[in-house]
């Protein structure tokens, strides 16, 4: 083969690698939080240190390689010890930790900073979502919902599920953590049954959300937009379907939607002091079912064999609506069937419970009122 092919290859090679890499992002992102940022900056001067210690030493390296060889009739020397190159090699280190030591320091104490918030949001991780709380304490606003996924169940538990993944596949959620920009936030992370982990790499924060137990972080987003994250600690079957999406919204538009929500919260209320007919009860129970039940129990009511009992034809679910009504609102000790009480409102979980009854060939006519639930509370 000809020199000249060699070159033209090479050249192809070079070309085709760099167009097959153009969109993989081997660095960090510098994220819109002041310490995210931070850390980015103190990553890229401690590449750059490793760098230049790299081609010092290297660079040290083939020199001798190359003219202290043998064949130039080299000989090396011999002597015992060098105080000076000992000293030489101790206080540069040192100098060079404590220059990348300096502003490491400074950006992990001001991650640590929680004081004076401007805004408190409690998150607390479920299998499989995530709950939030406004305003923890003082000036509270009385806002609070759980954050699911809203790629479809059948979509992301099989090889096609007869739906078109979009954009959002698997990192879309129905309700989205709102925050106003330019004010700071407090946030206190825990976990309501297993460990989670909170984290929005744009924020640089990733914080484990551990049962019993609270973290705090703090963000400032300057800018509108909207942040995506996911659970970061392996927590069971749908560890890789609970997403973490934020939108950071400006003052007058987060004010706006503080109204929109107290007239949700409102509206719940209400919802929970009137009689529903069965036909309202199945379309509400079946939405709530998709978002809350289906991950464990499966769209069909079926079940996982020997890990989550089916529903479909079930003596819980044929059998006396009180046993049925206790289990969801109290769960079942030393299972992952979850206690409801505290996670939907009266309305929904009659609205559940009824659709269950009388789904998937179930027909028991059975009816819970939202008035059955409070009762049962």
């Amino acid at each position: 083969m000809s020199a000249a092919i060699r070159v033209a290859g090479l050249i192809s090679l070079l070309l085709f690698s760099a167009q097959s890499m153009a969109g993989y992002q081997l660095n960090m992102k510098p994220g819109v939080t002041s310490f995210s940022q931070g850390a980015y900056e103190i990553h890229t001067m401690v590449m750059w240190i490793c760098v230049a210690i790299g081609v010092v030493v290297f660079g040290a390296m083939l020199y001798s390689i190359i003219n202290h060889r043998k064949s130039k009739g080299a000989v090396a020397s011999d002597f015992h010890e060098s105080t000076a190159l000992e000293l030489a090699w101790t206080i540069v280190p040192f100098l060079i930790l404590i220059v990348m030591a300096i502003p490491a320091t400074r950006i992990l104490l001001d991650m640590e900073d929680v004081s004076n918030p401007d805004l408190s949001i409690k998150i607390t991780g479920y299998q499989w979502k995530w709950n939030y709380d406004y305003n923890v304490g003082e000036n509270a606003q009385d806002i609070s919902f759980f954050s699911n996924i809203t790629t479809p169940d059948a979509l992301h538990k099989s090889t096609n599920g007869g739906v078109a993944k979009d954009k959002d596949y698997l990192i879309e959620v129905d309700k989205k953590l709102v925050i106003p920009t330019n004010k700071k936030i407090r946030l206190l992370i825990t976990s309501n049954d297993v460990i989670h982990a909170w984290w929005v790499p744009a924020f640089g924060v990733k914080k484990d959300a551990i049962p019993g137990f609270i973290n705090e972080s703090w963000i400032n987003v300057p800018e509108p937009g909207i942040y995506r994250g996911k659970c970061a600690e392996l927590c069971g079957a749908n560890h890789g379907f609970m997403p973490v999406v934020v939108e950071a919204k400006s003052e007058a538009d987060y004010n706006a939607w503080i109204a929109s929500q107290k007239a949700v919260a409102t509206a719940a209320a209400a919802s929970a002091n009137k009689t529903w007919t069965k036909e309202d009860l199945m379309a509400q129970g079946e939405k709530v079912y998709a978002t809350t039940c289906a991950a464990c129990h499966q769209a069909s009511g079926a079940g996982i064999p020997n890990v989550f009992p089916a529903l479909k034809g079930s003596a819980i679910a044929t059998g006396p609506v009180a046993k049925h009504l206790n289990i969801v609102l109290h769960g079942v000790t030393g299972t992952a069937m979850q206690a409801f009480a505290g996670q939907m409102n009266d309305a929904d979980l009659a609205a559940v419970i009824t659709y269950e009854r009388n789904a998937w060939g179930n027909n028991t006519g059975d009816m819970v009122q939202p008035s059955d639930v409070k009762a049962a509370r």
